[in-house]
C-alpha cells in the first residue's frame, strides 16, 4: 500500500515506521520541512511542506496532528487526493470532520501514549477502525490487524467516550506522577522510592476493579491525615497542589464513604 502521513511529530513516527517495512511510505508533510525530511529519511519517503507538492497517487494518506488542525487540513488537501482514503489518528475528533468533506474517510486511531524515547509494543495496542465504505473499513481493519490483534470496530461516540477515559487513566495519572515528584524534590527525597508503589497500582487496577483497590486517608476518611498534608503542601508546594490534593480527597470521599 502507498502511504502519505500528514504530520511529523510522535504518532506519526511510530506509525511509519511500524508500516513502513510493508508498505511503501511515499510522502511525509509537515509545515517544518526539517520535521518532514527528519522522519522521511527513515521510511524512504519524501518530505514536503506544502500541500501542492502531495501526490495523488496514493492509497492512504494518514492525518496525524492536533485535534483543532484537522478541520482545516481536510479542506486544503481533499482537492489535491480526491481518490484517496483519508483517515485521522485521533482519538476524539468524530469521523463527520472529514466525511463531510471527502468521501472516502475513516478514523485509525492506537489507543496508545507515544513519545520518541519509547518503542511502542503494537501487539499489545488497541486500534480502533472507522470509516464510511465497508470496503474502506476492511481496508483498514486488514491494515490494523497487521500490527496488533486487538483491532475494535468503534463508532465516534465510543471511541470519544474511551479518549476521554484515557485522559484520566493515562494524561491525569501521570501529572500526579509529575506532583509526586516536585513534592519530594522539594526535600531532597529520591523519586524512585516511589516506583514499586507506582507499578503495584497501575498493576492492581489492570487485573481488579479499580474501586475496590482504593487505599489512603481520604478513602479512611481520615481527616487528621488530610488537615496534616495540606499544611505541609500549603507550607512546602503552595495552594496550587493544596487545591489539587482537596478535589481528589472529596471525590474519593464522595465515592467510599457516601456511596456516589
Amino acid at each position: 500500500m502507498r502511504i502519505t502521513f500528514i504530520g511529523a511529530g510522535r504518532v506519526a513516527y511510530h506509525l511509519a515506521k511500524v508500516l513502513h517495512p510493508d508498505h511503501q511510505i511515499v510522502q511525509v508533510f509537515s509545515r517544518d520541512l526539517e520535521k518532514a525530511n527528519r522522519l522521511a529519511s527513515l521510511v524512504e519517503a519524501t518530505g514536503i511542506n506544502h500541500f501542492d507538492q502531495l501526490n495523488p497517487n496514493t492509497d492512504l494518506v494518514i492525518i496525524a496532528i492536533s485535534d483543532q488542525s484537522i478541520p482545516d487540513v481536510i479542506q486544503k488537501i481533499n482537492h489535491y487526493l480526491q481518490q484517496a482514503l483519508i483517515v485521522h489518528t485521533s482519538g476524539s475528533t468524530s469521523l463527520e470532520v472529514l466525511s463531510t468533506v471527502h468521501e472516502r474517510s475513516g478514523v485509525f486511531y492506537p489507543l496508545q501514549t507515544f513519545s520518541h524515547e519509547r518503542a511502542i509494543d503494537w501487539a499489545e495496542t488497541p486500534m480502533f477502525v472507522e470509516a464510511v465504505r465497508y470496503n474502506d473499513l476492511e481496508l483498514l481493519a486488514s491494515l490494523a490487524h497487521s500490527l496488533t490483534p486487538k483491532v475494535y470496530q468503534y463508532s465516534s461516540q465510543q471511541r470519544q467516550t474511551l479518549h476521554m477515559a484515557a485522559v484520566f487513566a493515562c494524561n491525569f495519572s501521570n501529572y500526579c506522577y509529575d506532583l509526586s515528584k516536585q513534592i519530594v524534590d522539594e526535600q531532597q527525597v529520591d523519586f524512585s522510592l516511589l516506583y514499586p508503589l507506582i507499578l503495584e497500582t497501575a498493576q492492581k487496577a489492570t487485573i481488579n476493579n479499580p474501586k475496590e483497590m482504593q487505599t489512603g486517608p481520604a478513602m479512611r476518611g481520615d481527616e487528621n491525615i488530610l488537615k496534616m498534608h495540606q499544611q505541609l503542601l500549603e507550607k512546602n508546594s503552595g495552594s496550587d497542589l493544596v487545591d489539587v490534593y482537596k478535589l481528589l480527597s472529596k471525590s474519593i470521599m464522595k465515592r467510599h464513604l457516601h456511596g456516589k
